[in-house]
């Protein structure tokens, strides 16, 4: 099981990745693509990422070109280093 990080370690990674917000026990960014084609198409960039770190997000495509990603560690009931370093490789990939 991984550690869950502490409130003070939360806001400072937070700090890095300005365009994640925290909601609860996740960390959340929101992207809004040009069309539906490229919003799937990040959709599936970020399932290969997800896949290669063997740490998977929620992902949302609604409307017809916004994305939203919640990323969590649910068997550590909260955030933990995984969910950022997963935030950073998503963040490469928008």
């Amino acid at each position: 099981m991984r550690t869950k990080l502490s409130e003070e370690e939360i806001a400072g990674r937070l700090r890095g990745v300005s365009a994640w917000r925290r909601e609860g026990e996740q960390i959340v960014r929101d992207v809004q693509s040009a069309n539906f084609a490229e919003a799937l198409a990040l959709v599936n960039r970020i399932g290969e990422a997800a896949e290669d770190l063997d740490h998977h997000p929620d992902i949302l495509l609604h409307g017809w070109n916004k994305v939203r990603i919640s990323v969590t560690t649910h068997d550590a009931g909260g955030l933990t280093g995984r969910d950022f370093d997963l935030a950073a490789r998503i963040d490469a990939l928008v």
